[in-house]
């Protein structure tokens, strides 16, 4: 039986695109064969890492990530228009996987960006992985800003939270969605909050109380309970998860896709990078189900 070639449409949402991991995963098991990707955001990062052909080394760097591996790759800046500059977790994709053309990739990529000068969306279709990469998931506020090519590029999402318009003249059987933008699902549980042991006076105490310096801080950026006043990190990306969530409505509706798997955009927060096995198993769990009632 020949296999169904597949144009691949990854979309925004943060931590929530670990998700892409395993759907990617489960359409190829299922006998789909991927020719293209158009990512935005953390969908231009899985789809990128896919198309170079290192989803398994990614996968099992970020499955082994935990909050304080996370913390530890931002970068502070000391520019007006971001909080952090993002190069540590670039340079560091960049060790684990190597930099490379678009051009060059096996697979048809595209990673979409935000050119805020002109308020237009940019397709990156060729030139450098990464620099595509983190072109397009420059958060405004959060991350400062790329210059590529004498233009200002901050994140996809903000124009087109699931690009599906740079598939539209691939010659593959179908083309195929992930929102991460879903309907709310109040069976999501809150995470367990990772314990850290008591400071001791041994060698490493002055680590130990960094790190609960960092933990602190990371407190005071988000919010501990529903009755505490929102905090920086959820005032930026509510208000991000807001504005998507309205124009990835709008793109669904207009470009109809043969298929949308879906995953609800309260699985968790855009900054809970250390829990992958979570997402992955979540983007499993919604991928089969989907695939099941289309087969």
């Amino acid at each position: 039986m020949q296999k169904k070639t597949v144009s691949l449409v990854l979309g925004s949402g943060g931590a929530r695109g670990l998700a892409h991991i395993c759907i990617i995963e489960c359409l190829i098991k299922n006998g789909y064969e991927i020719q293209s990707i158009a990512g935005s955001s953390m969908g231009a990062l899985i789809g990128g890492i896919y198309a170079a052909g290192e989803l398994d080394t990614y996968k099992h760097w970020v499955k082994a990530l935990q909050q304080m591996d996370v913390l530890r790759l931002v970068d502070f800046s000391f520019r007006r228009s971001g909080l952090i500059k993002g190069e540590r977790v670039m340079e560091t994709l960049k060790d684990l996987i190597g930099d490379r053309n678009i051009e060059d990739l096996p697979i048809s990529f595209t990673a979409v960006a935000t050119n805020i000068e002109d308020q237009k969306e940019v397709w990156l279709n060729h030139g450098s992985l990464f620099k595509a990469i983190r072109a397009s998931i420059a958060i405004p506020t959060v991350f400062t800003p790329v210059q590529y090519r004498g233009k200002t590029l901050v994140d996809g999402c903000l124009v087109n939270p699931i690009p599906i318009a740079p598939t539209l003249r691939d010659k593959t059987d179908l083309t195929i969605a992930v929102n991460l933008s879903g309907k709310a699902d109040s069976r999501q549980k809150k995470p367990v909050q990772q314990q850290r042991p008591p400071i001791n006076h041994s060698v490493d105490s002055y680590r130990q109380k960094i790190g609960l310096f960092i933990d602190g801080l990371q407190q005071k950026l988000g919010k501990e309970d529903d009755n505490e006043e929102l905090g920086v990190f959820e005032v930026v990306s509510n208000s991000i998860e807001t504005m998507q969530n309205l124009i990835s409505r709008f793109q669904l509706a207009a470009y109809s896709p043969d298929m949308v798997i879906e995953i609800p955009f309260d699985s968790c927060a855009f900054y809970e990078f250390y829990r992958a096995d979570e997402m992955i198993e979540i983007g499993r769990a919604q991928a089969q189900k989907v695939l099941e009632h289309y087969q």
